[in-house]
């Protein structure tokens, strides 16, 4: 028997860790297993409502790594098609209790599921008809507000990425390769590397330039991150993800890149020449140097 929190649970932000933790401690209590009962694709992308706006806070590989993290014992992802949508609340409850043997559900308090878009108390009173223990927890409030992976993509959108990491519990991440850019960043004392994400659905932050940190060939450091169509020197619209890497000199295309993002320093915007560019990407990199040194001596 098993003892089961269900959702898509992007982000794994704390109102999500609040249900884990519960999980957990139920399962405990009762001797069974704790297991996520979790899905693949977004439904958004599936029934094709706001299918075209639809991005990730984190991938399916990212969002499963954490929740293992936590501690849960199984993690099963179930694909998510049409004739899965089309089950009602009920119909989801049976196969749960038949396919993974749940003695007990545990629900966050806006948890939704079922094509008939059942709520917590529905959810709960349809469990204990069958059988089925529910446990339904709080809010996690944080900033006056309760945590919801729609307010931490608000925040992200706006380019608050500091607002984002509190809500998320850890600054917000993104992982790719490093690609080949046109090099103009070496030229001007700036040598960038490009990010192809692994999943082209996450969610990027607002154009600007960010204060991040970086973890390249194992190890982290002190980054700027530019994100942005490179009105200086491009008229074209292509977004690039490019990060200049402090007291770094390595070649580096083809591997494995994540950047944290830690703060937003400013818009992107067009200078009138490279000079004009050099000199504020020079200012940016003080202001963070000056970022890191005064957090170094807290």
């Amino acid at each position: 028997m098993a003892v089961i929190a269900t959702g898509f649970f992007d982000g794994v932000h704390p109102g999500h860790g609040l249900v884990i933790d519960t999980l957990l401690l139920e399962a405990r209590r009762r001797g069974e297993q704790s297991m996520i009962v979790t899905f693949w694709p977004h439904p958004r992308a599936v029934l094709q409502s706001g299918a075209d706006s639809l991005r990730y806070l984190t991938s399916r590989s990212e969002r499963d790594r954490i929740l293992r993290s936590l501690g849960v014992d199984e993690v099963q992802t179930v694909p998510f098609t049409r004739s899965f949508a089309s089950r009602s609340a009920r119909g989801y409850l049976e196969m749960i209790a038949r396919d993974f043997q749940c003695s007990c559900l545990v629900l966050g308090y806006d948890t939704r599921f079922g094509a008939d878009q059942a709520g917590p108390s529905e959810i709960a009173a349809i469990a204990h008809e069958m059988g089925m223990g529910a446990i339904i927890t709080p809010p996690v409030v944080i900033g006056g507000s309760p945590v919801s992976s729609s307010r931490i993509r608000a925040a992200i959108g706006f380019g608050d990425v500091v607002m984002a990491s509190q809500l998320l519990g850890r600054p917000y991440r993104l992982y790719g390769v490093v690609v080949s850019g046109n090099k103009l960043g070496r030229r001007i004392g700036f040598p960038t590397a490009n990010m192809k994400l692994y999943e082209p659905l996450m969610l990027i932050p607002k154009n600007g330039v960010y204060r991040t940190r970086v973890q390249v060939l194992g190890e982290w450091h002190d980054g700027m991150t530019n994100i942005g169509t490179r009105p200086t020197v491009s008229e074209r619209d292509t977004l690039t993800i490019e990060t200049y890497i402090f007291d770094f000199d390595e070649m580096i295309y083809g591997l494995d890149i994540t950047v944290d993002f830690l703060e937003r320093l400013r818009e992107e915007r067009k200078f009138g020449s490279l000079e004009e560019l050099r000199a504020q990407l020079c200012n940016d990199a003080v202001s963070i140097a000056a970022s890191i040194s005064s957090r170094a001596g807290r």
